[in-house]
């Protein structure tokens, strides 16, 4: 069943536009990031070239202030911002599902208790608490993965406390209380395969956003300079934009078309997946 709603969903993307181009774009940056290790490519902090060489044949996107490859740095900077961005926005979906679904399910105190805490992130900026937190606790990567991850939940947490309090409403909920099923059952069997899909849409969303703020930090000096990620790679040419602009145009771009894909997957993914609910009958 599960797997047939996939090949559903998929069928559904592909023949919508946005989706299309959404997953074509999102393919080509996951393969570029799982083959960087295994490519034909100098390592990515080695200093073995000249600086500032412009984009050429023997460096395709030319080469840094320090003379390092930044096509190499480039596509192992794929590596690191999906990665970045999929934990990160993995971590807020796992908080927000869990929030949202005890709020819209059991109501009450519980709700009011959970959505004042939503609004408390909505009304301070996610960007700034990320910041605040990258500069107390530091700049590794994996750090910045779980900060991002736990200020970027509130949006899924609403989505999911509207469709809970929806679908909790059915008569087939309703119908497996009056057998005695606990809640826990209820939950996980009856509400979360119905009211999740939506979630799942925003999640996609949830990680361009990642990939934007992990960006952000980067460019104000807060990204681990360990690893090229994009937005470190930016950071690192800004000083250098009018004598060597391929060293934070190239990255730009890729971050660019990145985030836009994830969006266009995203949107599509949310149009299809949400009409479902109200084609559900009780």
């Amino acid at each position: 069943m599960i797997f047939e709603g996939f090949i559903e969903t998929f069928k559904k993307l592909v023949k919508d536009r946005y989706g299309l181009a959404g997953i074509t774009i999102l393919s080509i940056m996951i393969i570029i990031g799982v083959l960087a290790p295994y490519l034909p490519l100098p390592d990515f902090n080695a200093t073995i070239f000249h600086r500032f060489i412009p984009p050429s044949p023997d460096h395709p996107l030319g080469t840094d202030y320090l003379g390092r490859d930044l096509l190499s740095r480039v596509i192992w900077g794929a590596r690191i911002s999906l990665l970045a961005g999929f934990v990160a926005a993995g971590i807020a979906s796992v908080i927000g599902i869990i929030l949202g679904t005890i709020a819209g399910y059991y109501g009450g105190a519980v709700d009011i208790i959970i959505s004042r805490i939503i609004e408390i992130f909505f009304v301070i900026p996610t960007f700034f608490i990320a910041l605040t937190l990258a500069a107390i606790y530091g700049s590794n990567i994996y750090l910045l993965m779980i900060i991002i991850g736990v200020t970027t939940w509130p949006v899924t947490a609403r989505i999911m406390r509207a469709q809970v309090m929806i679908v909790k409403e059915f008569l087939y909920i309703e119908a497996a209380k009056a057998v005695g099923a606990n809640d826990l059952r209820i939950i996980i069997k009856h509400i979360l395969p119905v009211a999740i899909q939506p979630a799942i849409a925003n999640s996609i969303l949830l990680v361009g956003n990642a990939i934007m703020i992990e960006a952000g930090l980067s460019y104000l000096g807060l990204g681990d300079p360990n690893y090229p990620s994009w937005g470190r790679l930016i950071y690192e040419g800004q000083p250098y934009i009018s004598t060597a602009w391929w060293i934070s145009v190239f990255p730009g771009i890729f971050l660019v078309a990145t985030v836009l894909g994830l969006n266009f997957l995203g949107d599509a993914l949310y149009r299809i997946l949400t009409p479902r609910i109200s084609n559900i009958r009780t």
